[in-house]
Parts: C-alpha cells; sequence; structure tokens
C-alpha cells in the first residue's frame, strides 16, 4: 500500500505543472504509521500534506485508532480536515466533537480545514444555506483568533455520485459562506473557502475560474495520479 502512495507522489512530483492561485486539497487513504516515509518523499518539494481527520483527544491515552493532532504535527503535517461529510454521517462526529479536534488542530500548529454541505433533501427544500450557516455556527467558537480560517463547501449530494453542483449554486454558498464568517470573524483573518463536490479533471478549470473559490478539495479524482495531474492543468490554466 505504501509502494502505491511513494508511486503515486514520485509521479506526480515529475509532472511539469505550476499552479500559480489555487489551493488544492487531495485526499489519498494513508495510514499514520505510512506518513512518516511519505514526509520524507515530499522533503523539499512545495507540497503540503495533512490528515483526513484528526483525534478530539488531545492528551496522550489509550484511545486505539485515535490519530492526534500532536502525532499529525509531529509526522510533519501541516493540516488537517474536521467534519468532512462521512465523519458526520458514519461517526456521528458533533458540533462539540468537531470543536475540540478544531483546538487541538491549532494548539498543534496544524491549520484546519472545515468541511461544510448539505444533503439532497436539504438541497430540494430550499433549506441548503440555513443548514450551512448552522454548520459554521457550531463550530465558529473554536475558530476565533485564527488567523486564516479554511472552510470546504461540500455539497453531500455531489460526493462520490458523479453530480456536480452548478456553478451558479457554487458562487451562491460560497457568497454565504464568506459572509457568515465575516460576520463572526475579526476582519484581519484571512478567509479562504474551497469547493469539493466531485471535482474532476473535466470541471476544475471552471471551478476554479470563480472569483468565489479560494481553492478545490478533490477526492476520487486524486486517488490515481494521471487523472489528479489533469485537474492540476485545469488549475494552472
Amino acid at each position: 500500500m505504501l509502494f502505491g502512495r511513494v508511486r503515486f507522489l514520485r509521479i506526480f512530483m515529475d509532472l511539469d505543472i505550476t499552479v500559480h492561485s489555487a489551493l488544492l486539497g487531495t485526499a489519498p487513504q494513508a495510514c499514520p504509521e505510512d506518513m512518516a516515509q511519505v514526509a520524507q518523499v515530499l522533503s523539499g518539494q512545495p507540497m503540503a500534506w495533512g490528515g483526513q481527520a484528526v483525534s478530539r483527544f488531545a492528551a496522550d491515552g489509550a484511545y486505539t485508532g485515535e490519530v492526534s493532532a500532536a502525532m499529525l504535527a509531529d509526522l510533519g503535517a501541516s493540516f488537517t480536515l474536521v467534519g468532512h461529510s462521512e465523519r458526520r454521517q458514519y461517526f456521528a462526529e458533533s458540533d462539540e466533537v468537531l470543536s475540540a479536534q478544531i483546538r487541538h488542530a491549532r494548539e498543534a500548529g496544524l491549520l484546519p480545514v472545515v468541511c461544510v454541505g448539505e444533503g439532497l433533501a436539504a438541497r430540494e427544500a430550499g433549506e441548503h444555506e440555513a443548514v450551512v450557516a448552522a454548520q459554521i455556527d457550531g463550530v465558529i467558537a473554536a475558530l476565533q483568533g485564527s488567523e486564516q480560517v479554511v472552510v470546504a463547501y461540500e455539497p453531500v449530494w455531489a460526493i462520490g455520485t458523479g453530480l456536480t453542483a452548478s456553478l451558479g449554486q457554487i458562487v451562491a454558498m460560497h457568497e454565504k459562506i464568506r459572509a457568515c464568517l465575516l460576520e463572526k470573524l475579526a476582519s484581519s483573518c484571512t478567509i479562504l473557502v474551497l469547493y469539493g463536490g466531485s471535482v474532476k479533471a473535466d470541471n476544475a478549470a471552471d471551478i476554479l475560474a470563480l472569483s468565489e473559490v479560494d481553492g478545490v478539495l478533490v477526492g476520487g479524482a486524486s486517488l490515481v495520479a494521471e487523472q489528479f495531474s489533469k485537474v492540476c492543468y485545469g488549475a494552472a490554466k
């Protein structure tokens, strides 16, 4: 398994791509035991890596299977996802748990990338903005005092389904997210809003061309280096 991830990185690093103005978040699977070797491969490269999730527990202890913020930081991670829809759905991560994860990540020097997004029922009922605003409100206290806040909008109905929000839907929700954050955070805070719903080679350029989109969070399309390279080429246009 590690061979596949290292091969992915080496293939990707051999590509001649310069991305000037977009953040690219990728989500290839990896185990903590492998991360030291992955970090070694990335050493000296203009790339950063992080965790898909982080423990709500700050101190060392008998929390079998958990990966703490301190562990990620010790291995050289610079960020971690918090609140991905699958973590909310399958692991019942509440606002309280997510807030603890954010605080511990910040204390360890990691940048929490907070994921928000609505399900299909909320979208069809016209409640999508209220759902996302409530998700932001639920963790906003843990983000207070941050110099930089990164939120990734991932419409749940567009994750792994092949569906993608329209450009108009993306713009509207990113404007809503930014307005919610600006209302509650210090004016000196830098806010970045990423899009993460079935980003692929054939739509990345159009999504990243939107002024309201500061980058993309790439899931399935990041699992194969050749496919992810096409997304990056789209970002570089």
